[in-house]
């Protein structure tokens, strides 16, 4: 974040806020490490409060709209109020958690297109609450989520798109409020097949894999045989052949509706 003049309650000598990152590229359920750079202008001014924060850019459907809205899913404050003296200079060091359903936000050292989350900072001056530019992050997915994401690849798909929607996906252990669908084209054997997409919903000990093909807009279908969701552990996901699983699952259901 570049610096950002916060005015003072009275319209003058204010202070400047600058946060660094000292790493940007993190895994779910790890945690980015930064301070917050405060300086004080021409006035001594009162902090009423610090916080820092994730946020994320999630599609919301709302009839037959869509629109984008900035939610901010985790946030922690940095000490408590202190009067901020005039040239005065602090450095507050955070370590902010990610959570484990956070989505990821790049591939093989490539960056999703459609994916923005970053770290929020938010100062309070005299009842006045600032929220300073987004410090984006890079996502990198766990081990176990990159064994699933593998098999795609290893079965010829490709990267079609990635976004993150408001709402749940039920049968799951969610609880953020919105999760991520990584979309995939099939490769020219599975013919009949639109596109398969991918949500992980993680937390410290496994993850749901939710897939569904030729999925509908807006509807998760868990009664149709094109929707699979299944439990893999973040500690042994490497006992299961996932291309010759996800490929024994999209012939079947292939078969069965004449696809292939």
């Amino acid at each position: 974040m570049g610096f950002k003049k916060l005015l003072a309650s009275l319209g003058a000598g204010g202070a400047s806020v600058e946060t660094v990152l000292h790493e940007v590229n993190v895994v779910p359920g790890g945690v980015v490490q930064g301070e917050v750079r405060i300086e004080g202008g021409s006035v001594n001014q009162q902090i009423e409060g610090l916080s820092v924060g994730l946020q994320a850019k999630v599609e919301v459907e709302s009839g037959d709209q869509e629109y984008k809205q900035d939610i901010e899913f985790t946030k922690v404050r940095l000490g408590g109020a202190f009067e901020l003296q005039a040239g005065a200079v602090h450095a507050v060091p955070f370590g902010l958690e990610i959570p484990w359903e956070t989505p990821v936000t790049m591939i093989d050292g490539q960056a999703l297109r459609g994916m923005h989350i970053g770290v929020t900072t938010e100062l309070a001056i005299a009842r006045a609450v600032d929220s300073g530019d987004l410090d984006p992050i890079n996502v990198h997915p766990l081990p176990a989520q990159q064994a699933i994401l593998d098999a795609f690849i290893q079965l010829g798909f490709r990267f079609k798109n990635a976004d993150m929607e408001r709402g749940h996906i039920r049968g799951t252990r969610q609880r953020l409020p919105f999760y991520q669908e990584i979309e995939f084209y099939p490769p020219s054997q599975y013919r009949g097949l639109n596109q398969v997409e991918l949500s992980f919903v993680a937390d410290e000990h496994a993850m749901d894999v939710v897939l569904e093909m030729d999925k509908k807009s807006g509807l998760f279908s868990e009664g149709s045989d094109t929707f699979r969701s299944f439990q893999v552990g973040l500690h042994d996901y490497q006992g299961t052949d996932w291309a010759a699983y996800l490929h024994q699952w999209i012939a079947e259901v292939g078969s069965r509706r004449n696809w292939f």
